[in-house]
């Protein structure tokens, strides 16, 4: 089943009117309006690729848009509901950056120093900064490659366990690194890894404390929450499926999990208006200053039509729009959270299933539909993003 709603604030509507018919005539052409008849498409196809629901959600200047397609739970047949919570995967990142970028602001850390100066004795290589772990450029190999080389075993097998950061940390360093601190971009979930210790280490506090004083209060984020190593999801919220490496397999219900594989690099939970509320903070300025803003915005390439600041994407959209957020993956559930550069128009979609390259490349079309205002084409750069589990994106 669809659903679809739009809210519409007269007001500001004829505020925005009367301050286009006062512009010069040498003003920019507005942004694209929103497609907003395209998104229940865009979610209806990625429920015939094998997702059994879709949401998106658009927070535009002031006026909301939903629209939700299919199941939350294939057991009660509940509908996928817009306000729904899920497990929002490497979106995490993001705040994992805000809060070091935070300390940055105190004083406390410097994105040019070594990692070891905070963590002595961590890291097997003294060049390797703060600012390589935080743009994918440290070359730590990502533990998870091998930990879902098999994706449901590999799954199941740490579906319930608890990890120490170190621990986690360990089975990376059990491996060669793949490039020279400050190489190419090279995405591995044991950069975040050290975010959260640094995180730790800096403020004495765990990270469910520093995610809850800096970010989730301060812009009252009520459906977000950081559990771990708790396995549920608080409230309501929607399953989510993860799909078999073997075609044709049942979806495997992965609601109910640890995340201690992932915690600082992919363990938050959110809802759509949550992640939109908190990209549009970030970019509009409100949690950072705005050195370490335009910090995050230092891009290095990160595969065709994006690139990679420091905890923050960019991709480029077919019409020559730019936005920012991150793309999450993690076990049964695929997020998708953007923002224009000025954050005043987000976007969050979530479809809940993983492990599913077709379903993945067809969400990244709500963002053509949210920002170019058309049907959408093919995404550029769909092949580059978040592995947690094989399929998710490939590197």
């Amino acid at each position: 089943m669809d659903s679809a709603t739009v809210g519409r604030a007269t007001a500001l509507g004829a505020a925005v009117l009367l301050s286009l018919l006062a512009a010069p005539a040498h003003a920019a052409p507005q942004e694209p309006q929103p497609d907003l008849a395209a998104l229940p498409g865009v979610l209806r196809t990625a429920m015939q690729q094998g997702a059994p629901g879709a949401l998106a959600r658009i927070d535009d200047h002031g006026i909301v848009s939903t629209t939700a397609a299919g199941i939350a739970d294939r057991k009660t047949r509940r509908a996928l509901d817009t306000s729904d919570r899920f497990r929002i995967g490497s979106v995490t990142k993001t705040f994992s950056a805000v809060v070091l970028l935070q300390l940055v602001d105190e004083k406390k850390l410097k994105l040019d120093a070594p990692v070891n100066r905070y963590l002595p004795g961590l890291l097997p290589d003294d060049r390797i900064t703060v600012r390589h772990v935080l743009s994918h450029r440290s070359g730590l190999y990502d533990y998870t490659n091998d930990m879902f080389a098999q994706t449901v075993p590999g799954f199941e097998a740490v579906r319930t366990k608890v990890f120490t950061l170190r621990q986690l940390m360990a089975r990376s360093l059990a491996r060669p690194r793949t490039t020279a601190p400050g190489g190419a971009y090279a995405y591995s979930n044991t950069n975040f890894v050290v975010a959260g210790m640094l995180i730790k280490k800096l403020t004495g506090n765990s990270l469910h404390t520093e995610y809850q004083n800096r970010i989730i209060e301060p812009l009252r984020l009520g459906d977000t929450f950081y559990v771990h190593p708790g396995t549920k999801i608080p409230g309501r919220h929607t399953r989510g499926y993860l799909t078999p490496d073997t075609p044709g397999a049942a979806l495997v219900d992965a609601t109910e999990q640890t995340v201690s594989w992932a915690q600082s690099a992919g363990a938050v939970v959110s809802s759509a208006r949550d992640l939109n509320t908190f990209l549009s903070a970030l970019l509009g300025g409100r949690l950072t200053s705005a050195a370490q803003l335009a910090q995050m915005q230092r891009w290095v390439p990160a595969g065709s039509g994006q690139a990679y600041g420091l905890g923050l994407r960019r991709r480029d959209l077919s019409c020559g729009v730019s936005v920012y957020g991150h793309t999450g993956a993690v076990q049964g559930f695929y997020t998708y959270a953007f923002a224009s550069k000025d954050g005043r128009r987000s976007l969050a979609a979530l479809a809940n299933t993983s492990n599913n390259g077709k379903v993945h490349t067809t969400m990244l079309g709500t963002l053509e539909s949210a920002f170019c205002g058309k049907t959408p084409k093919a995404p550029r750069g769909s092949s580059v993003g978040e592995r947690i589990d094989p399929g998710a994106a490939a590197h």
